[in-house]
C-alpha cells in the first residue's frame, strides 16, 4: 500500500494484520480520487473508519489542508500516526478514538468537504450513519463510500443525493453529494 501521487507520492503505508482489516486497493482508491480531483485542494476531509488512515493521508497528500482520522481501534490509530509522521503530514491531521456513531453523536459542529466511508462490510453500518451525516458537510460536500456490489445506498438520506456510483469488482464506491442549505 502506498501513497500514489502528490507531496507523498510512492511512500509506502503501513498497514494492519488481521482477518478485520481490507485495505483499499491501488485501483479503487485511484479511482475514487480521480472522482473528486477537483474537490480536494484546500478541503477538510474526515476518514471515519481510519484504519492505517491511507485515504486521509492521500487526500493530504494531493491537497487537503486537514485530515481528521476517526476509528475506535487504539492499534489503528498507532498505525494512521506512523503513517502520518513517514509522510510528514502530523501537523495536518487530528486523531479521534472512537465509534463513529460517538464521533457522529458528539456533534461540535465540525464542517467537513469531504467524507470518506470505508466501514467494515460485515458491520453493515452504512445505512445507520448515513442520515446523520449531512451536518457534517459544509454545501456541495460529498461522501465517498465504499461497500459491497450487492449493497444498495438508501435513498431515504435527506440532503444526499447518489451522484455517481464506480464498480470495481465486487466493489463499489459511490459518491454522494450534499445538496442541502449552509445553516445559520
Amino acid at each position: 500500500m502506498r501513497v500514489i501521487t502528490g507531496e507523498a507520492k510512492g511512500i509506502h503505508l503501513k498497514t494492519l494484520e488481521g482477518l478485520d482489516v481490507r485495505p483499499t486497493t491501488d485501483r479503487v482508491k485511484e479511482g475514487m480520487f480521480s472522482a473528486i480531483q477537483f474537490d480536494l485542494y484546500g478541503a477538510r476531509v474526515l476518514d471515519l473508519f481510519a484504519g492505517s488512515g491511507q485515504l486521509g493521508i492521500e487526500a493530504i497528500s494531493r491537497g487537503a489542508r486537514q485530515a481528521v482520522f476517526v476509528d475506535q481501534s487504539a492499534a489503528s490509530l498507532k498505525t494512521v500516526r506512523e503513517n502520518l509522521e513517514k509522510t510528514h503530514f502530523s501537523d495536518r491531521a487530528v486523531l479521534h478514538q472512537t465509534t463513529a456513531e460517538q464521533f457522529l453523536r458528539k456533534g461540535d459542529g465540525e464542517k467537513f468537504d469531504l467524507i470518506f466511508l470505508d466501514p467494515p462490510y460485515r458491520m453493515q453500518i452504512l445505512d445507520k450513519i448515513l442520515p446523520d451525516l449531512p451536518v457534517l458537510l459544509r454545501p456541495g460536500g460529498k461522501i465517498l463510500a465504499e461497500h459491497e456490489k450487492n449493497y444498495t445506498i438508501s435513498e431515504k438520506n435527506s440532503h444526499l443525493m447518489l451522484q455517481k456510483e464506480y464498480f470495481y469488482g465486487k466493489i463499489v464506491v459511490s459518491v454522494l453529494r450534499y445538496t442541502g442549505e449552509a445553516e445559520t
